[in-house]
């Protein structure tokens, strides 16, 4: 499969239906979730969705957009094609992946979740054409769990933001913690983009990202599997990932293993 570039136009193909079908699933859903949350009396998570679903929205069709570039470049032969069908399909991954959670919490379908199939397929593809080493295809996919969850961990304060009023200190962490697991979600992101591209720093800002999951991550899912629902919080896989990610990044096994990959022709 590497440096196959036929399988490459045609999966950059898959890739703009795919940006076409988030267009149409996301405007669908979105306002009929804000109203079935809405009629449940959880004014708080019909907040979530308006803003979190316009948030993948953008980021979902733009991805499409960018496989028009790629299948450009797979026509040509380029060889960024496949890193860049990598970077859109780590994004239809989140946007089709995060939007199925507050379906299914009202009882409703998931049709979201064909587009994180579709990004599986597509980001696996890419990685294969690219001829990524089946080590780091592990590493960042484990990495790509803790980016979608750590994402999810942004989303969650801002539905409680809105039901914590009463209590001042709790409603204050919900504001700080929220763009810290977000742009802790971006780094994972970025890490996976930096391993493959071999860079020198993907170690450290992994370190980093996984700190933010931490940060953001275990005040909330302490708090809510404590004094909340008392029992295992879903908001700390996050961190827990992070913690073990953290801890595997700074092995120097994994520096060695790293600095081969990026020794590599």
């Amino acid at each position: 499969m590497k440096n196959n570039h036929k399988l490459g136009a045609a999966l950059a193909v898959l890739g703009i239906l795919t940006g076409l079908l988030t267009y149409y699933l996301i405007a669908q859903q979105y306002n009929l979730l804000i109203d079935a949350k809405t009629v449940d009396g959880r004014m708080d998570e019909a907040m979530s969705v308006r803003l979190t679903f316009a948030v993948l929205g953008w980021i979902g069709i733009s991805a499409g957009a960018i496989w028009a570039a790629v299948f450009y470049g797979f026509l040509n032969k380029e060889k960024w094609a496949w890193f860049c069908g990598t970077v859109s399909a780590t994004i239809q991954l989140l946007v089709g992946f995060f939007p199925a959670i507050p379906a299914m919490d009202s009882d409703l379908p998931g049709p979201t979740l064909a587009i994180f199939a579709l990004g599986g397929i597509l980001w696996f593809g890419m990685l294969f054409i690219g001829g990524v080493d089946k080590r780091i295809i592990t590493l960042t996919f484990i990495a790509g769990l803790a980016y979608v969850l750590t994402f999810i961990d942004g989303v969650a304060p801002i539905a409680k933001y809105t039901t914590s009023g009463d209590d001042p200190f709790w409603n204050g962490m919900y504001v700080m913690s929220q763009q810290v697991s977000w742009w802790g979600a971006a780094a994972w992101a970025v890490f996976i983009f930096a391993v493959l591209k071999k860079k020198s720093w993907a170690i450290p800002l992994g370190i980093f990202a996984g700190a933010m999951s931490m940060l953001a991550g275990y005040p909330l899912g302490l708090h809510n599997a404590l004094f909340e629902v008392h029992r295992f919080s879903m908001f700390l896989p996050a961190p827990i990932l992070g913690t073990g990610l953290v801890i595997y990044l700074a092995l120097p096994s994994t520096r060695r293993m790293l600095e081969a990959w990026n020794a590599s022709a």
